[in-house]
């Protein structure tokens, strides 16, 4: 018996009815959108996409680090990407504890000290916001290739609010 039993389980019966093959990898809707790894987001349906439309990267907070932009500079360049949302969220974890807080509690789940770990804690998420846009805007190979945006997803109501 494997730890992954019931997935592998669900992913066959998945195949067995499969039908979103033969895609190209490119972005059809030409969207790309960095976000948080939180289970509430639904990236896809939340901007009324479907699949095969859009890239998505996802991490702690939706920030975009030298990963984000290294698959934004891909999708911008290689994947139809022409407009690129970041979308970090209410009531993240990354927003509403300190880098202590949560080095505190990892190290207390795991038993061992995690006071070396980083986590990019957010303090103004509507700052980091515009900061992280600033980074994709001004990245010399995206650029004016691409139209940016920031905007907070609101996981209580399911709406997006554009702030940058």
């Amino acid at each position: 018996m494997s730890d992954f039993d019931d997935l592998l389980d669900a992913n066959r019966q998945f195949a067995a009815s499969f039908d979103l093959g033969g895609f190209d990898g490119k972005a059809h809707a030409g969207i790309a959108l960095v976000t948080c790894m939180d289970s509430r987001i639904d990236p896809l349906r939340m901007l009324g996409l479907r699949h095969g439309d859009a890239k998505i990267f996802r991490n702690p907070g939706g920030r975009v680090t030298p990963q984000a932009l290294e698959a934004l500079v891909l999708g911008v360049h290689l994947l139809n990407v022409q407009r690129i949302l970041v979308v970090p969220h209410t009531r993240c974890a990354m927003a509403s504890a300190s880098e202590q807080e949560l080095r505190a509690r990892v190290g207390e789940s795991a038993g061992v000290d995690a006071s070396w770990q980083s986590f990019g804690v957010v303090t103004d998420q509507v700052d980091q916001l515009r900061q992280d846009v600033a980074k994709v805007r001004t990245h010399p190979l995206i650029g004016d290739r691409a139209k940016v945006g920031g905007f907070l997803y609101d996981v209580d109501t399911g709406l997006l609010t554009q702030h940058v």
